[in-house]
């Protein structure tokens, strides 16, 4: 079959990723073809739809099973997909066939029917309304599952990289702000993104493979096992990162402090990780949130994530 990928994802790569983002799209047929070659395989349907700048198809393997092809833009963010699900070993997760160093192409088990614990309409997030609350919890005991140390990884994974270097990363951004930043966000919240910063630039407890992005879409109803995790944004952190998405996006649906004291409770609990960390990664994946809807110029997405910044202080 063609190579076919949805039109929403062709613009958000040409979008985000500019130049290189319109050579990934031109070499795609050719990354393809070598894939199927080399791992004998006949691409069967169409593209996926619901990612932001992967091809993901339905393929059949030469023994006669199906599977899924992904080959993705490789960014900060997932470049620790294989090397995350090769420390899985379907324990959780979709297990992974194959891994390509040369184009971060991946053969991957194909979870069927592939349901996802929420729905993800977009921002605000549902995950933190009273029905969605079982699903919470369900998703933090597959997270716990899924923490482990990443060891024995085959030579040519990428290494999984560090929650530390995001630390870093806000502690630039924070301790000496932009203008336009001073100009929007309150001096308590750099004050305290500031602190924040220092107190988890020190990990609390062994460093891990975690998940930068545990929202509740990447938990899909499978054949294998009832819920399996995709899309794993794999970074080496303490286990209390894998909270900090996870309690941010809940605190959405209602950003005022009640409210996210009760998800931060609820959420630490059945993590098993300190409530304070909890709060400290939360927190600062809002303030994060905030940086990115400035620079977007998004005052919608601004406004939202003030919100639960506020309410997390």
């Amino acid at each position: 079959m063609p190579i076919s990928l949805p039109q929403d994802v062709v613009d958000n790569i040409g979008q985000v990723f500019g130049e290189r983002g319109k050579r990934w799209l031109a070499e795609l047929p050719r990354v393809v073809d070598a894939r199927c070659a080399a791992w004998e395989l006949d691409v069967i349907g169409n593209g996926f739809g619901g990612g932001t700048h992967s091809y993901v198809a339905p393929v059949r393997r030469s023994d006669g099973l199906v599977a899924v092809l992904k080959v993705p833009v490789v960014d900060e963010e997932n470049v620790g997909e294989p090397t995350g699900l090769f420390c899985y070993r379907g324990e959780g997760a979709v297990r992974l066939y194959e891994y390509d160093s040369g184009s971060g192409a991946m053969l991957l088990e194909w979870a069927r029917p592939g349901t996802e614990l929420v729905d993800q309409p977009g921002s605000p997030s549902l995950e933190g309304r009273p029905e969605n609350v079982e699903k919470v919890e369900l998703a933090c005991r597959l997270y716990r599952r899924l923490r482990r140390e990443p060891v024995s990884v085959p030579e040519g994974y990428p290494v999984l990289p560090a929650a530390a270097d995001m630390v870093a990363d806000w502690n630039r951004l924070f301790a000496d702000p932009k203008l336009t930043l001073l100009q929007v966000v309150p001096a308590l919240l750099l004050e305290r993104a500031a602190e924040w910063c220092a107190k988890l630039a020190v990990p609390d407890g062994p460093l891990l493979a975690v998940n930068r992005d545990t929202h509740l879409g990447n938990i899909v109803a499978a054949e294998r096992e009832p819920w399996l995790l995709i899309d794993p944004k794999a970074y080496l952190g303490e286990a209390a990162f894998d909270a900090g998405f996870l309690v941010m996006i809940q605190v959405q649906s209602a950003p005022e402090p009640q409210h996210a004291g009760r998800v931060i409770e609820r959420t630490a609990t059945a993590l098993d990780v300190d409530a304070d960390r909890a709060r400290g990664w939360a927190f600062m994946r809002a303030m994060e949130e905030i940086v990115w809807a400035v620079e977007d110029g998004e005052p919608d997405d601004l406004r939202l994530h003030l919100a639960v910044a506020n309410a997390l202080v």
